[in-house]
């Protein structure tokens, strides 16, 4: 009986629930495929701005959207370039808001930010696909090749014109030109970025382009080595306008749900988040379009300073330019103590200028820039911006004796948890996973493949000054396959914090409890893991396959360890390898236990 009644008291509830959600068809405010419906959106969404719970259903077509009558206003947007931006869906201050494509493909022309949800809570976007006219990359398929010339001859991708002028290729977008600038050059039999890819990157001041006509171009001294035939280079444009338009942006936001989207292009990241709680992953794809190589500029996904928890689901992110998934805080410099237990800081990287760094009632962490690690913590009680770049911050506390040397602050609340389950990230330039939080990490049952190393934890206070240490790791029952296909010295596991030479390790350890456990790893290289000042590592159960997809042959020792404590390595097994599986621990490594390994050399 009792049963019965919470079964009717859920249903009863449910019912509610979809009751007080409004469902609006948008073709009722003009909204209608194969038009340019920007102003029509704005409008509607403007007049939506008090109202809760709506449903915007789109019916399933095709939307065309254009940059001429789009919202614009300035916009910092993390590890992008700060600029005006004109934005299709500016989902300010909404409540319970859906955007509902029904299957629906949202085209966008020109330099127009599709999505941008700013202090807005339960916000769900869901089926529909992201895509542009002309994809922000131009790329170039080599047809012919000369080695004793240097030279090679490239035809040009039917979704660019291009002029070439001095010597020099500018491809044509909707009204501006990009010369060639960063660049990867990918394999089509593999889909991915090319084998040992360094040699065959443009030299862009050397490179010597003529107008061949017909879609056709020869380079001469373009690259230290003649790319083979088929090579195709992927050319990203030059930095400082190649960031200045992601797919989705999410800022000072709580309770995002992604679920069913694509994006097929971006002039960025595919998904970049910032100071937001709880976001939800679920079927989010990034993958290139039918007759193009590559999907996104930057990133497919990027998380800074959230709290909550992140959970990726389901996903596929596939031929983007640049990591699957990062996340973590940030490191600011202070300046300067004012006195006053206030502080002058400077944002680090000129790519989170704009950030929100905290507010009143945050704890944050004076942090050394030498060592890279925590001094002090401290909770705000006051914030205030000067500029783009500057802030002053007063703390409630500061240590009785202000420490010697260069500091930084790190916010130590807004630190999320993480899941990461059945996704598939492969075939892209750099790593499949970058992961510097203090929250709780979980890696199971995804698929990896990335150019560079497979889950990559870091943190640096001098380079991209990502925060901070991680202290609850695991990765398990994953597959990672032909890991470090760049130059062949990627690791499925790669754990170290980016130090310049005139910074020390200090006398803690930067990472903690970090768990590698029952992973099958397809491997050309025998890599497994290498690590710098952890304290707290277990690698155990893991399966390492020889493959012969790419050269075969140790760059690196299997295993490496410097300035660790606590590591444990056991029960793993090297499959097929035909040269000596080692492991490589420094004096500075104590407490190793090594036991019941199969193929590793003694």
């Amino acid at each position: 009986m009792m049963k019965r009644i919470f079964h009717i008291l859920f249903c009863m509830i449910v019912s509610l629930s979809l009751k007080a959600q409004t469902t609006i068809n948008v073709a009722d405010y003009g909204i209608v495929p194969d038009k340019d419906i920007v102003l029509e959106v704005n409008q509607l969404l403007h007049s939506l701005k008090k109202k809760k719970d709506v449903v915007l259903s789109f019916p399933k077509g095709t939307y065309q959207f254009y940059p001429e009558n789009a919202f614009e206003t300035y916009w910092a947007v993390s590890n992008h370039d700060n600029s005006l931006k004109k934005m299709a869906f500016p989902l300010f201050d909404m409540d319970g808001i859906t955007i509902d494509g029904n299957g629906s493909e949202f085209v966008f022309h020109g330099r127009i930010c599709p999505i941008v949800v700013f202090e807005s809570q339960s916000v769900t976007l869901k089926n529909f696909s992201i895509d542009w006219s002309i994809p922000f990359q131009s790329e170039l398929s080599v047809v012919e090749n000369d080695e004793a010339n240097n030279s090679f001859v490239a035809t040009i991708g039917t979704n660019h014109k291009y002029r070439v002028k001095d010597g020099k290729v500018y491809f044509r977008h909707y009204d501006w030109e990009d010369p060639i600038g960063q660049n990867t050059p990918f394999d089509p039999k593999t889909n991915a970025p090319i084998w040992d890819s360094r040699p065959y990157a443009f030299n862009i001041k050397n490179a010597v382009a003529k107008d061949l006509g017909k879609d056709k171009i020869e380079f001469r001294k373009a690259t230290k080595k003649v790319p083979p035939v088929g090579t195709v280079i992927v050319n990203h444009g030059p930095q400082g306008t190649n960031r200045l338009v992601q797919a989705i942006h999410l800022k000072n936001s709580k309770n995002t749900r992604i679920e069913n989207v694509t994006i097929y292009a971006a002039g960025g990241m595919g998904l970049i988040a910032e100071r937001c709680e709880n976001i939800h992953l679920d079927g989010y794809k990034i993958t290139s379009k039918a007759g193009r190589t590559t999907s996104t500029r930057a990133d497919a996904s990027h998380f800074l300073g959230c709290k909550g928890l992140i959970r990726m689901e389901n996903c596929l992110l596939e031929h983007m330019l640049d990591d699957g998934i990062n996340v973590h805080g940030a490191y600011v410099k202070v300046d300067k103590y004012v006195g006053g237990k206030q502080f002058l800081c400077e944002i680090s990287h000129h790519q989170q200028w704009g950030l929100t760094f905290a507010e009143i009632g945050d704890k944050v962490t004076i942090t050394s820039r030498e060592t890279v690690l925590p001094i002090f913590e401290t909770e705000v009680s006051d914030f205030r911006v000067l500029n783009e770049k500057k802030f002053l911050i007063t703390v409630k506390e500061v240590p009785a004796e202000m420490p010697e040397g260069l500091l930084s602050l790190e916010n130590s609340t807004w630190n999320p948890d993480l899941v990461m389950r059945n996704n598939t990230i492969r075939d892209n330039r750099a790593r499949s996973v970058l992961v510097t939080i203090k929250g709780k990490v979980l890696i199971e049952n995804n698929y990896f493949s990335s150019q560079m190393h497979g889950v990559l934890i870091e943190g640096d206070n001098n380079k991209w000054y990502e925060s901070g240490g991680v202290r609850n790791v695991v990765i398990q029952n994953n597959i990672f396959e032909n890991i470090g296909y760049g130059d062949s010295t990627g690791y499925p596991l790669y754990v170290a914090p980016l130090l310049r030479p005139e910074q020390r390790l200090g006398d803690e350890k930067y990472h903690w409890n970090i768990n590698f456990l029952n992973n099958v790893i397809k491997s050309f290289n025998g890599h497994l893991v290498r690590a710098i000042s952890v304290k707290g590592l277990d690698i155990k159960n893991n399966t390492i396959e020889l493959s012969r997809t790419y050269p075969t042959g140790l760059q690196r020792t299997a295993l490496a360890f410097e300035y660790c404590e606590a590591v444990t390595i056991e029960k793993n097994e090297f499959k097929g390898f035909d040269w000596p599986i080692t492991i490589d621990k420094k004096d500075s490594a104590v407490n190793f236990t090594v036991k019941k390994n199969k193929g590793i050399s003694k």
